[in-house]
């Protein structure tokens, strides 16, 4: 080794500085830059399994023992510290074990010599025996990653589940407001509906209208020809009222054959146009036997005050007018 470019601190001796960081380390190694001689204590030896002083005293025995995916990390870090971009050495990294297996050591270094040129002439390190804790970190992060893998399935899973909740909640909530024949709103949407709409003509100033809809003699189409065929009547007068709407307002089923549509945003004058409109698609319905079904209507607009019980009774009185007119039309 160049000893002029090794000075030992004063008061030590080359052996006991060597015996000091023997005590502080789990192994130490001295680099003699200038002749490329690198001295590696027993203690490094055994930290990794090798019989001691067994393989070349160069730096290429240390290059060969970093981990594949750790070298260019390392060598990264080394010569950023040699060349003064880095103030210090120290990194983590695993060193290949005689067995075979990666120990983690923690190495850390300084140059205590250089040469007239500034180049390192002698540098002077530590590692130390991190793996046991290394391993115990990257079991922590590995349970961690169990556990957040764990909660985000069971996130899924919940998530799932009040999925299927709501979409239950909404599919009774739908049955709640649906007539079970007609699949058209029932009693109680119709209600619950025309509430809503009396408060939006309210507070909005906006127009809304009702027509109250009834069949004419129904009872004897399920006296002579069965409730069946009734019913099936019942559905086919839904299906052209539905036609003429076009997806406007709300269609509900009342009461046994009665109907009603609540129309938003639409005058008296408009109202009674598509009532009449429904009668129209009415009279091309084929004739059950001998009977041909027909309807009467009363048609409302409301008007200040009006809630949605005041404005039913009054498309009901409506309705009951264009009975006492002769059946199959359309009274306000």
């Amino acid at each position: 080794m160049n000893q002029a470019a090794k000075p030992i601190p004063a008061g030590f001796t080359e052996q006991q500085l060597h015996t000091l960081f023997e005590l502080i380390s789990d192994g130490i190694w001295d680099w003699d830059a200038n002749s490329g001689y690198v001295y590696r204590s027993p203690g490094w030896y055994a930290m990794l399994g090798y019989p001691s002083h067994s393989l070349d005293n160069s730096v290429l025995t240390w290059e060969s023992v970093i981990h594949p995916q750790d070298y260019p990390r390392v060598m990264a870090h080394f010569e950023a510290y040699i060349t003064q971009r880095n103030e210090r050495y120290r990194i983590e990294y695993r060193c290949r074990c005689l067995d075979g297996s990666y120990l983690w050591v923690e190495d850390s270094g300084h140059i205590i010599a250089r040469n007239a040129d500034g180049s390192v002439a002698r540098m002077l390190g530590a590692h130390r025996n991190i793996d046991a804790g290394k391993r115990l970190v990257e079991e922590l992060e590995q349970r961690n990653q169990s556990l957040e893998s764990q909660v985000a399935e069971r996130t899924r899973e919940l998530s799932w589940v009040n999925q299927q909740l709501q979409r239950q909640l909404d599919e009774n909530r739908e049955l709640a407001e649906r007539d079970a024949l007609t699949r058209t709103a029932n009693r109680y949407r119709l209600e619950k509906t025309l509430q809503q709409e009396c408060e939006r003509a309210r507070r909005f100033r906006e127009p809304l209208a009702l027509i109250a809809m009834d069949l004419d003699d129904f009872k004897p189409i399920n006296d002579l020809h069965g409730h069946a065929r009734g019913d099936a009547a019942l559905i086919e007068v839904t299906e052209r009222i539905r036609q003429c709407l076009g997806g406007r307002g709300l269609l509900a089923r009342w009461g046994g054959d009665e109907f009603a549509v609540v129309l938003p945003r639409t005058t008296l004058e408009h109202a009674c146009e598509v009532a009449s409109a429904i009668r129209a698609a009415m009279a091309a319905i084929e004739p059950i036997g001998t009977c041909q079904l027909t309807m009467s209507y009363g048609v409302v607009q409301w008007r200040e005050g009006d809630d949605a019980g005041g404005l039913l009774a009054r498309a009901d009185q409506a309705l009951y007018r264009a009975k006492a007119d002769g059946k199959n039309t359309v009274a306000e």
